[in-house]
């Protein structure tokens, strides 16, 4: 089984090797059941510090929609303050109220140009980082 998404709601122009990826997680994770109804993928890269830098840390939900798959949100988390830096949304693709979020940016809608350039250059460096794996903590969570 894996995962068939509706590409009709993507609302961004997800990649069919985005796809691919997540159904590669999902089916190495040995968690893919016919009755979960959410999949969230953590990616973390587990040396990433506010002090060293790295790779940041990756959370994508799907939901089931019926018989196929559609995102709720992608968030890219970063560092932030100081002098205790937390982590925080500095990206946030949410497909659910259909807004992009960026750090000190009033929120835009998802469907912007804008967004959608922009989405394109972050998905593809996503897919870079996780070919080299650079992600040496991948979890999946389902509902």
């Amino acid at each position: 089984m894996s995962l068939v998404f509706n590409t009709e709601r993507f609302l961004l122009p997800v990649s069919i090797d985005l796809q691919d990826a997540l159904n590669r997680v999902i089916s190495k994770s040995g968690k893919w059941t016919p009755m979960i109804q959410s999949v969230v993928f953590n990616f973390r890269d587990s040396s990433y510090s506010s002090e060293n830098g790295g790779f940041h840390p990756i959370e994508i939900r799907l939901v089931r929609c019926n018989d196929q798959w559609i995102f709720d949100y992608i968030t890219d988390f970063a560092y932030c303050g100081g002098p205790y830096p937390e982590l925080v949304k500095e990206v946030n693709f949410n497909f659910s109220s259909e807004t992009a979020s960026f750090s000190y940016v009033p929120d835009l809608p998802i469907t912007s140009n804008d967004v959608a350039e922009f989405y394109s250059m972050w998905e593809t460096n996503f897919l870079s980082y996780v070919e080299m794996g650079v992600f040496d903590e991948i979890k999946v969570t389902v509902d």
